[in-house]
């Protein structure tokens, strides 16, 4: 089910044009990565989504029909540049910001208990804002954004400050959200992430729409046709002679067998790759070489 359609969106700020007639979709239920390059119209096109700016052109329906001010009840957003009040205790603070939502005071109390347990702040409940470090303040601001349960999740570089341990937990949140049902929009600059927990992403340069897709079907729209092939040694390294149309990558010796990177002319089909190693011993393993996002996104945008 389509849960966001953008549609033909244009905006321009004096002599800047920051989005021009970019479409995608976003299905219920999945993780969208939102990716460009700084300045390519990324935080324009969330600031449409959120309100806080009008397309020139364009509409962006929410749930089959137009985005209105009612919606917003049912987004959460967290912004790149983070803005809690320094000198207010954090658990006044959070709670303060759950009740902005409309959530009443005793439900209010409930959710922030259980989110400030799993997260591990408990105990700073009573402290001033300010005396937090960068990634435990990450916390608490996600925390905030998520209190009322939207069904919307936009998320802007929500990795940034924290450490490998607790970026891993904020993934795990992240996932555990989108098994519920939430719908999430992440923008960031790190790829590996996107691979390990985006569904679908489009990817946006010079304002400008220049890729979109299932993760999966992009990396294979790039393919570069390179293959791993490890064999029992049956042979010595240096007998097996490849075809021309085969070209090796790299070679690696193991105790007890060979492992080949090979790139294979895209007219020919890996069935042929596969039975000429047949002939030259039991094939242990055959994988091909997919491009990572991080890869692809070099290529495109350069390419550009």
């Amino acid at each position: 089910m389509q849960f966001i359609q953008i549609q033909n969106i244009t905006k321009q700020f004096s002599n800047h044009l920051a989005l021009n007639n970019v479409s995608c979709e976003i299905e219920k239920g999945k993780v969208f990565g939102l990716l460009g390059p700084n300045g390519a119209g990324k935080t324009t096109l969330i600031r449409i989504l959120t309100r806080i700016t009008i397309p020139d052109q364009g509409q962006i329906l929410f749930n089959g029909k137009l985005l209105s001010e009612k919606d917003l009840e049912n987004i959460g957003y967290l912004p790149e540049e983070r803005g809690l009040y320094k000198k207010m205790e954090v658990g006044e603070q959070a709670l303060y910001l759950a009740q902005l939502k409309g959530i009443p005071h005793h439900i209010a109390m409930q959710r922030l208990k259980y989110w400030f347990r799993k997260f591990e702040i408990e105990g700073w409940w009573k402290r001033k804002v300010e005396e937090l470090s960068k990634g435990m303040q990450q916390k608490m601001q996600f925390i905030t954004t998520i209190i009322h349960e939207p069904e919307l999740l936009i998320l802007d570089e929500p990795f940034s400050g924290f450490d490998p341990i607790n970026a891993n937990l904020l993934k795990e949140e992240i996932l555990a959200l989108k098994e519920k049902g939430t719908t999430i929009i992440l923008s960031t600059h790190n790829m590996a992430s996107v691979e390990e927990i985006c569904d679908d992403i489009v990817l946006i340069n010079k304002s400008k729409k220049i890729l979109d897709g299932n993760i999966a079907d992009v990396k294979k729209r790039f393919k570069n046709h390179r293959f791993i092939i490890e064999i029992e040694k049956n042979n010595p390294l240096n007998e097996i002679k490849l075809p021309h149309h085969l070209s090796l990558i790299s070679q690696t010796e193991k105790p007890h067998s060979l492992v080949f990177e090979i790139q294979q002319q895209p007219e020919n089909s890996p069935n042929e790759l596969l039975s000429f190693f047949i002939e030259k011993g039991n094939i242990i393993s055959f994988n091909e070489l997919l491009p990572s996002m991080n890869d692809i996104f070099i290529q495109v945008v350069s390419g550009e």
